[in-house]
C-alpha cells in the first residue's frame, strides 16, 4: 500500500511539474528568446563577458532613437545588411552580396537559412517591412527620405531603390537592421500595434526583441543590468562569448575601478584623466583612437530673441575656449573643432579653425546691444559624452565673462533625451557621430530647418534655419561627382561657420579598457564606436 501511495505521489508531482513548465502556444509566440534544454548541465568554464558602459540602451526597439548607444545595441542583437570594416570599407552581413543595377537601384542578395531569435526565417519581406518602419521613425525618416519603395524579387533578393541617384546607398545599408516582421505584427495585450514606435511610454517593441544578431536579450532592468546570451542558431562565424552581463556605470571613477579590480572585463568609455594610468597598468589594456563624434551646443532661437542675432551667436562662439576644454578637461584626448566634419570628410575646410577671442566676443555683444548680457537656461547630460557635465560647467564660466548668466541643469542620459526633444532649455548639448561617415549627415540632423514630415533637423534644438543650407544638402544627396559634392558640403560648412549656427566644441576621441583575458578587443572596435561583440574571444 505504501509503495502504491508513493507511486501515486510521484505521478502527481510529475503532472504538476509539467503543468507549471508548459507554456501556452500564444505566449511562446511573443517571446524571442530561444528555448534552452532544461536537462543541460551548467558549464563550469562558461565564457561570460562582464561589460560596463557609461549608460545602457534606452529601449529594445532599434528605431526608437538614433544614437550611438542604440546602434551599439543593434550590432549585438540585430544584424545589418552590411557593416563597416576597420578600414572604412563594407563587408557583407545579412546581404551576402550586392550589385548596382542602375543609377537608382542596388540589388541585395540575402543569406539563406538565417533565423530570427523567435525561430522565424529571415526573408526579403523582413527587409522591406523594416525599410517601411524606418520611414515611420521620427529619428530615422530623414535619413531614409531619399529612398523609394523597395522591390522584392524573390524571398532572398531585394532591390533597394532611391528617388534620385544617391552616392551613400551602401553607407545607409549599415543602418538597415532587419526586424522580424511576423514577430512584430498584430496587437499586444493592450491592443496597441506591436510595431508601434513609442519614444516615451510603453510599447511591445520597447520591451521585446527578435533580431538575427549573435545575442538575444534574456533580462533587462533599465539603468541596472541587461543580460544577453549567445543565440545558438546564429547564422555566421563568431567568437566564443556565451553571455554578456552589461551593467551601466555612470560614474567615471567607479567604472575605471571596476576594471582595475577585475569586477568587469571591458569598459567603455575611459575618462581621459585615466588614460595614462591605465596605459601603464599591467592588468588592463587601454585602446584608443581618434573619433568623428562632434560635441556641440545649440542656441534655441525660438526661445531667446537675442539668439536670432548672428552677432550674439558669434560672440558665444568666440567666448568659448574649446581648445582649452580639449587640453584641460579632455586631457588632450579630444580635438578642438571649428566646423562639423573632421579632416578627411568631404566638407572639411582647413581655414575653419576654432576662434576663441574674448575681446572679439565682448565687442560683438556690444554691437548687438547686449553689452550688459542676459540670462538663459541650459541642459546637458551627465553620462552620455566624455566629461559632459564638466564641459557644461566650464561653458557656464566662459559665458559669464561676456555677461551671459547660464542656469545649468544636468541629468542622466535616460532622462535627458526626453527633455532635449521637448526643448525645455535655451541652450542644449548634443553630440553627433555621422554613422554614414559623411559630413552631410551632421547637417541633416543638427542644422537643417526642422521638418517633422521629412525628419530633417530632428536634433536641431537651436531651430537654426537657412534655406540655402537645405538646398545644398539636398543637392549633395544626389551628386555623384566627388569634386562637386565636396564643393557643396564645403559651402555649407562656410555658411554655418559665418552665421555661428551652433557652438562647436571638439571631436571626442574613442577609448576602451579591457582585461588581459579579452584577447582580440583591438579587432572588434572601430571609429564608429560600435564594438562587434559577436566576434569577441575571451579566455
Amino acid at each position: 500500500m505504501k509503495r502504491i501511495l508513493k507511486l501515486m505521489l510521484l505521478a502527481l508531482v510529475a503532472m504538476l511539474a509539467f503543468g507549471c513548465s508548459a507554456e501556452p502556444e500564444e505566449k511562446k509566440a511573443e517571446t524571442a528568446a530561444p528555448a534552452e534544454k532544461a536537462a543541460e548541465a551548467p558549464k563550469v568554464d562558461k565564457k561570460v563577458l562582464r561589460l560596463a558602459m557609461d549608460a545602457d540602451p534606452v529601449s529594445l526597439d532599434p528605431h526608437v532613437q538614433l544614437s550611438g548607444g542604440m546602434l551599439q545595441y543593434s550590432h549585438i542583437v540585430f544584424d545589418p545588411l552590411v557593416r563597416w570594416t576597420r578600414d572604412m570599407g563594407f563587408e557583407p552581413r545579412l546581404a551576402e552580396k550586392f550589385e548596382r543595377i542602375d543609377p537608382l537601384t542596388m540589388r541585395f542578395h540575402l543569406r539563406k537559412g538565417v533565423k530570427f531569435h523567435s525561430g522565424n526565417e529571415f526573408t526579403a519581406a523582413d527587409v522591406a517591412w523594416t525599410l517601411n518602419r524606418l520611414h515611420q521613425s521620427q529619428d530615422y525618416k530623414a535619413l531614409f527620405e531619399p529612398f523609394a519603395e523597395p522591390k522584392i524579387i524573390d524571398d532572398y533578393t531585394i532591390d533597394i531603390i532611391t528617388k534620385k541617384p544617391y552616392p551613400l546607398l551602401l553607407n545607409m545599408a549599415t543602418y538597415i537592421f532587419p526586424m522580424d516582421s511576423k514577430f512584430y505584427s498584430g496587437n499586444d495585450e493592450s491592443g496597441q500595434p506591436k510595431d508601434a514606435i513609442v519614444k516615451t511610454g510603453p510599447s511591445f517593441a520597447n520591451v521585446n526583441e527578435s533580431g538575427t544578431g549573435p545575442f538575444y536579450v534574456v533580462s533587462r532592468e533599465q539603468g541596472v543590468q541587461m543580460v544577453l546570451k549567445a543565440f545558438p542558431e546564429y547564422w555566421g562565424p563568431r567568437g566564443n562569448v556565451e553571455e554578456i552581463d552589461l551593467k551601466p556605470i555612470k560614474n567615471d571613477a567607479t567604472r575605471v575601478a571596476s576594471v582595475l579590480s577585475g569586477d568587469v572585463d571591458f569598459i567603455m568609455p575611459v575618462p581621459p584623466q585615466d588614460y595614462d594610468r591605465l596605459a601603464s597598468h599591467d592588468k588592463v589594456r587601454l585602446i584608443t583612437m581618434a573619433g568623428s563624434r562632434l560635441i556641440t551646443l545649440q542656441m534655441n532661437q525660438n526661445r531667446i530673441e537675442a539668439f536670432k542675432d548672428a552677432r550674439v551667436r558669434q560672440a558665444m562662439v568666440y567666448a568659448t575656449d574649446n581648445a582649452g576644454i580639449a587640453a584641460k578637461i579632455m586631457k588632450g584626448r579630444a580635438t578642438a573643432a571649428g566646423q562639423q566634419g573632421p579632416e578627411g570628410f568631404f566638407g572639411y575646410k582647413p581655414e575653419l579653425a576654432p576662434r576663441f577671442d574674448l575681446e572679439k566676443a565682448k565687442q560683438l555683444m556690444k554691437e548687438a546691444g547686449y553689452e550688459k548680457g542676459f540670462e538663459v537656461t541650459m541642459i546637458a547630460p551627465n553620462n552620455r559624452y566624455v566629461n559632459d557635465e564638466k564641459i557644461a560647467e566650464a561653458f557656464v564660466s566662459m559665458m559669464a565673462k561676456i555677461g551671459i548668466t547660464v542656469n545649468l541643469k544636468t541629468m542622466p542620459k535616460a532622462q535627458y533625451w526626453d527633455e532635449f526633444d521637448a526643448q525645455v532649455a535655451d541652450v542644449q548639448m548634443v553630440g553627433w557621430h555621422p554613422d554614414t561617415e559623411d559630413s552631410a549627415n551632421y547637417t541633416e540632423f543638427l542644422l537643417m530647418c526642422p521638418n517633422k514630415e521629412t525628419g530633417y533637423g530632428q536634433y536641431n534644438s537651436g531651430n537654426y534655419c537657412n534655406k540655402k543650407v537645405d538646398e545644398l544638402i539636398i543637392a549633395s544627396q544626389s551628386e555623384t561627382d566627388k569634386a562637386k559634392r565636396t564643393a557643396q558640403l564645403q559651402e555649407v560648412e562656410q555658411i554655418v561657420y559665418d552665421e555661428a549656427a551652433y557652438i562647436p566644441l571638439h571631436w571626442q576621441h574613442l577609448s576602451w579598457a579591457v582585461a588581459p583575458h579579452v584577447k582580440n578587443a583591438e579587432d572588434i572596435v572601430n571609429v564608429m564606436d560600435f564594438p562587434y561583440f559577436g566576434d569577441l574571444v575571451i579566455e
